[in-house]
């Protein structure tokens, strides 16, 4: 670790710090501007740039984006990202009844707090996780991803789940487009030879979060402060409000981190798995919803802490935890980093590179929250009208710059009116740009483990990683289908009163 600090500690490295988290905090109190649309197109800026400083602007880029849309969401009511949502409900009443500064200075230290806990995770977890998955063969890798694309669509659709599925499904037929790996056959090219490439990542994630985004905000009205700054609130009264629902700050920490890691989940759901916690063994519950430090903190804290859980599984396993951390995985492969169980034999010091990463990260984000409060304010006032063409140009220039093909501009457009029509209809966006990641490692091992085989499917069922990964998918199959869950409430409803009988 030490060796890794100072290799880091460079100018250059202080430097790339500073510009990225600034740039990532503008991106995020921005609304209409999510991580995934910022990680995407720095991804294309960076191209040039050498890979472990590409890395660090992205991931510097990520912290400061999902901090950064607490502005918007306190002082709008208008989150800058999704995960930023439950920050919305009590940042926002805190800001209408005078206290601004004080939400803004408590989502700053709340958000180093989520932030240094989840890094401690990565630093503590990312080992032992990479040494099981050596244990892994391609049958395991394929139900994972299978599982992945089933956890995703049911914690993103929660109200139906089966839309969260087709999404992630629909994201697994758009990676079969192309030339397959193994014989270089061609798949779902109708004679294309643009299609027989295949469809490229970066183009399909700037077109269905930046484009799609874009078409959504055009038809929103434009938000007004809700207050001044007049409070006048110091950072030692936010630790200390802080350390007064230190409770639930660890409690949150513990969540978001662990929500993190699930593939495809991301912060957004970790922020109101981790609300919800809070206001349900709070002794103050009847304040949330109203102004509520503690609802404000378990918001703030899950969100960062998810996003060092999200890096954990993409560096141990190739999987993802959320849609900014897909964007980052591509990055990773970009930058000639191999993420998966081999990463701790091949390239042990990378991982405590990330993790010193988000640690300057989250300071700087720390500093320039507290220090750079009111000029932050002051980008939300830019008209819409003159951020939206700009923005727009970027998304154009980003994919063209990584392969100089006309094709991934139209892929791009193609995908943001698709993500459009797909926001519309209430179909989330993850489990697609998940399906589209682990669509190549869920084929190849499919049909590497049925050639190990002898292309019998059920030697499937004689491997007990595997039979655990089929009841994981069944599980959370069955968790989604309403039958299914009264049953298992009468079932466990009738256990519990026998327990408490025979006690």
């Amino acid at each position: 670790m030490l060796d890794a600090l100072v290799g880091l500690a460079t100018f250059e490295t202080l430097v790339n710090v500073l510009w990225a988290t600034l740039g990532g905090m503008v991106i995020g109190a921005l609304p209409g501007l999510t991580a995934t649309m910022g990680l995407a197109l720095m991804t294309s800026l960076t191209y040039g740039m050498g890979g472990d400083q590409a890395i660090l602007v992205l991931i510097c880029l990520y912290v400061g984006t999902i901090y950064g849309g607490s502005r918007s969401a306190i002082l709008l009511n208008i989150p800058g990202t999704p995960a930023n949502a439950a920050t919305a409900v009590e940042g926002y009443p805190m800001a209408v009844s005078g206290r601004a500064s004080r939400a803004l200075g408590l989502a700053t230290i709340a958000s180093l707090v989520g932030s240094l806990f989840g890094a401690l995770c990565l630093y503590l977890i990312a080992p032992m996780l990479a040494e099981v998955a050596l244990r892994f063969g391609s049958f395991e890798y394929f139900l994972l991803g299978i599982f992945g694309i089933l956890i995703a669509g049911t914690m993103t659709s929660v109200e139906d789940p089966l839309k969260g599925w087709i999404s992630g499904f629909f994201g697994l037929l758009v990676a079969m487009v192309g030339l397959e790996a193994m014989h270089a056959y061609e798949r779902f090219s109708f004679g294309s030879l643009e299609l027989s490439g295949g469809i490229a990542l970066i183009p399909a994630m700037v077109g269905a979060f930046g484009v799609a985004e874009l078409l959504v905000s055009m038809g929103r009205g434009k938000a007004r402060a809700a207050t001044t700054m007049a409070d006048r609130t110091s950072v030692l009264s936010c630790v200390g409000d802080l350390w007064r629902s230190r409770v639930t700050a660890g409690r949150s920490s513990i969540i978001g981190t662990a929500i993190g890691i699930i593939p495809g989940v991301g912060e957004d759901v970790a922020a109101w798995i981790s609300y919800a916690a809070g206001r349900r063994y709070s002794r103050r519950s009847a304040e949330y919803g109203t102004g509520s430090t503690d609802g404000l903190i378990a918001a703030e804290t899950a969100n960062s802490a998810a996003l060092p859980g999200a890096i954990i599984p993409a560096l141990t396993l190739a999987v993802p935890g959320s849609a900014p951390a897909a964007v980052l995985l591509a990055a990773m492969f970009i930058h000639n980093v191999r993420p998966g169980p081999m990463i701790m034999i091949e390239n042990p010091g990378f991982v405590a590179n990330v993790v010193w990463i988000l640690v300057f990260a989250s300071v700087a984000m720390a500093v320039l929250g507290l220090l750079l409060t009111r000029p932050l304010v002051a980008v939300l006032k830019i008209p819409k009208e003159y951020l939206t063409p700009v923005i727009f140009s970027l998304c154009l220039i980003g994919p063209y710059a990584l392969s100089q093909r006309l094709f991934d501009v139209y892929v791009m457009m193609a995908f943001g009116i698709l993500g459009f029509l797909m926001r519309m209809m209430r179909y989330p966006m993850a489990p697609l740009i998940l399906g589209i990641i682990l669509g190549g490692m869920i084929d190849q091992n499919l049909r590497r483990g049925l050639v190990l085989f002898e292309r019998d499917p059920t030697a499937i069922l004689g491997r007990p990683i595997s039979l655990a990964l089929i009841a994981l998918c069944l599980l959370t199959i069955l968790a989604a289908v309403p039958a299914a869950r009264r049953l298992g409430g009468r079932i466990f409803g009738r256990r519990s009163v026998a327990d408490g009988a025979s006690g």
